[in-house]
């Protein structure tokens, strides 16, 4: 067999660390999170102390869509985070905030400036198209 007769220790094949749980978390807002690339304030170390930098959107629409990318991020986090602990309440209460203020937030830019996604047909007629995609007349990677 395959384990048979060996010094095989199954909870040292498996470590896991001594993590405390239940801890108080610190979280940012979602612009904040989503610029640092983290929702927790103690789980961001800059590397080599190179910071962040803020984006400074140059009209109301691009506004709108940087809101919607920093709801949208601190979803996925705090997603992540409740996979995890899916038993603290207050993490989970404002998950369920971020996710009806992304959904409202959504609503509103699509009924003004057209669809995020493609699945989002609004009219009579297939109007993806007739957008202007999020990165024409900008160049580069502004939103990547």
């Amino acid at each position: 067999m395959l384990f048979e007769d060996n010094d095989f220790d199954i909870n040292m094949a498996f470590f896991i660390p001594d993590v405390n749980f239940n801890r108080e978390v610190d979280i940012l807002s979602p612009m904040e999170g989503f610029l640092r690339g983290n929702m927790f304030k103690d789980e961001y170390e800059p590397y080599k102390n190179l910071t962040y930098f803020k984006l400074k959107p140059s009209n109301e629409k691009e506004m709108e869509l940087y809101k919607i990318m920093a709801l949208s991020f601190a979803i996925n986090d705090l997603n992540l985070y409740l996979d995890l602990h899916p038993d603290n309440k207050e993490v989970l209460d404002l998950f369920k905030k971020y996710v009806m203020e992304e959904e409202e937030l959504c609503r509103k830019y699509v009924k003004k400036y057209g669809p995020l996604e493609v699945c989002e047909v609004t009219g009579n007629k297939f109007n993806w198209v007739d957008s202007p995609w999020p990165w024409d007349g900008f160049g580069g990677s502004m939103y990547v």
